[in-house]
């Protein structure tokens, strides 16, 4: 006879593999889910599966989400069969075919998050419970990401974070629903304050501008603490609110503050308005406390980095992805991306692109789109090719591990989108945390939910 085994995550497997006791995160055998399984919200039925890109289209991270949807775009394309397959050429797993997800031809809906946590969680129940979306991914807010994970862990659908890099969406706000593939605010500050030591030395002065919300308040933290354990005092921090274009007022106390560094937590069009501010106060050429003034950005991406143009020269900062990494599948996907679009792909598009390929690929190996199959397929799931290097999602939080680069503005650029570069790569061992350090302290992961 079958043994039944209630799992960790509270769905009942059956046969062989459930008797064992084992834990199979990368490959599972067949017996314990069923590609004809029904039981959860939005089981495709029909020859079709539908995935939910919920991007900002409009609000100060837009320009993120113009590019994230991109990439989704050209993931379905891949996961088709259509193009040139892109990262399935480079993913060390080899289950995805391009014959879509389980045979079925991969469609997919978007929605406006806008930046907007109400906004966001309105336009994934849309395309939950109207267009039937097994699937929901995007995001450039963490606000936004923690809001939507919340409710697919409702709904009974996983959540495919997009770009998110506060510490609270695998930390007080986890879910197991949901899972980030995006590094965090902790990880930027270990990989960060090292490099800043070494360049602007340890006896430092530290403003902090950071934006009022769950990121910024996280990225603040982590910046703060990893700098202050080498040396640096923190003069002030001031909260500025995620509607801000001009930040003129906030600029102008830091010129009185004893500060001779900088510290913008910002990013979007905030961090592009922020440090076009803070040059046009002349800050970049003070000499403070006998020092050169800096500024540093702790979380960059190439399309702040257009935005803010030759202001970003020289500034430091962090990022999950850059186009020119040399790492196996950074080629395929720019290649492919560059093809289709004439440019090079933003960190955000990466991430994306990346999500949808993970979620499919848990979905291969698993046999089945439900949502506790898929939670146990990424679960511990170690994997390579996806331009990053060997990455683990680790199964305590759903945290992607992996290294961390540190970047600065080119000083000498050959193109519109050759504006940074990478100074230095942290490697994972230095940024990886145990899932009960404070500040990721208070959640619960909880259980899966299939939903229906």
């Amino acid at each position: 006879m079958s043994k039944t085994k209630l799992t960790r995550r509270g769905v009942l497997k059956t046969g062989a593999a459930a008797g064992t006791g084992l834990a199979l995160p990368t490959i599972f055998t067949g017996a314990a889910w069923s590609a004809s399984d029904t039981g959860f919200t939005n089981a495709p039925t029909g020859p079709t599966v539908t995935l939910g890109f919920n991007v900002p289209q409009s609000g100060p991270y837009a320009d993120e989400g113009a590019d994230e949807l991109r990439a989704y775009m050209l993931a379905v394309e891949h996961l088709n069969g259509e193009g040139d397959g892109g990262m399935l050429n480079s993913f060390s797993s080899k289950a995805l075919n391009g014959t879509g997800i389980l045979g079925k031809k991969v469609e997919y809906v978007t929605g406006d998050t806008q930046t907007k946590s109400d906004a966001a969680r309105a336009s994934a129940r849309s395309m939950i419970e109207k267009d039937g979306a097994i699937m929901i991914t995007g995001g450039s807010s963490s606000g936004v990401a923690i809001a939507v994970q919340g409710l697919c862990q409702e709904a009974g659908v996983i959540f495919m974070a997009g770009l998110t890099h506060s510490n609270d969406t695998t930390g007080k706000d986890k879910k197991a629903n949901g899972f980030r593939h995006f590094f965090n605010a902790y990880m930027s500050g270990a990989a960060l304050a090292p490099v800043l030591a070494k360049r602007y030395g340890t006896d430092r002065k530290a403003y902090h501008l950071t934006a009022d919300y769950t990121w910024g308040w996280t990225q603040e933290e982590s910046i703060r603490a990893a700098t202050e354990a080498l040396g640096w005092e923190t003069v002030n921090t001031v909260k500025t609110p995620l509607s801000a274009t001009d930040f003129s007022s906030y600029i102008a106390p830091v010129l009185n503050s004893g500060a001779d560094v900088l510290i913008l937590n910002h990013y979007g069009g905030n961090m592009v308005n922020s440090l076009t501010n803070a040059v046009q106060f002349g800050l970049r050429d003070k000499i403070v406390n006998g020092k050169k003034f800096e500024i540093v950005v702790p979380l960059y991406s190439r399309l702040m980095a257009q935005g803010a143009g030759e202001n970003v020269k020289g500034i430091l900062g962090t990022t999950n992805w850059h186009w020119t990494l040399d790492r196996p599948g950074t080629k395929e996907f720019v290649q492919s991306f560059g093809k289709k679009y004439g440019r090079p792909p933003s960190q955000a598009a990466h991430t994306c692109y990346v999500q949808t390929l993970l979620y499919a690929d848990a979905v291969q190996r698993a046999g089945s789109f439900n949502p506790c199959a898929v939670v146990e397929a990424l679960e511990g799931f170690e994997f390579d090719g996806m331009g990053n290097g060997p990455t683990l999602y680790r199964a305590d939080d759903h945290q992607c591990f992996k290294d961390v680069l540190v970047v600065q503005g080119k000083e000498n650029p050959t193109s519109e989108f050759d504006l940074l570069e990478i100074v230095d790569i942290t490697p994972v061992e230095q940024v990886t945390y145990p899932p009960d350090h404070p500040m990721f302290a208070g959640g619960d992961l909880g259980t899966c939910n299939p939903g229906a």
